[in-house]
């Protein structure tokens, strides 16, 4: 379990608007050997909504919806579905599945797009 002072520290990163941030979470976080940790840090990345934020949980093999953890990768699905504003997860999506990435990483965005379709 994760101790509440990392939750918090997560959490005011998630919140922080210096795009360093995205840094500390993708480095940190997302690299970390706890799921719970890739959890939380996936899930504040989402909430970011930045270009730089979600590019981190889609287009990276290992990392948010392409994580190995099935928990991880739902919980940062269900991140994106929550987006009010799906405008730039969308465009991420986009270029995820028109890029030359892994077919898998490809294959991921195309069904979370379709998903968010459906939530819209």
């Amino acid at each position: 379990m994760v101790s509440k002072k990392l939750n918090n520290i997560i959490e005011a990163l998630s919140k922080h608007t210096d795009v360093d941030s995205v840094r500390v979470l993708n480095e940190i976080g997302t690299n970390s050997h706890i799921d719970e940790v890739r959890e939380l840090a996936s899930k504040a990345l989402v909430k970011k909504n930045i270009k730089e934020s979600l590019e981190v949980v889609i287009k990276n093999k290992g990392k948010g919806i392409n994580d190995l953890s099935a928990r991880v990768a739902m919980s940062a699905i269900n991140e994106l579905l929550a987006l009010k504003d799906k405008t730039t997860a969308t465009v991420v999506l986009d270029e995820t599945i028109n890029s030359e990435t892994e077919k898998e990483v490809q294959d991921t965005a195309r069904s979370v797009k379709a998903l968010m379709s459906f939530s819209a």
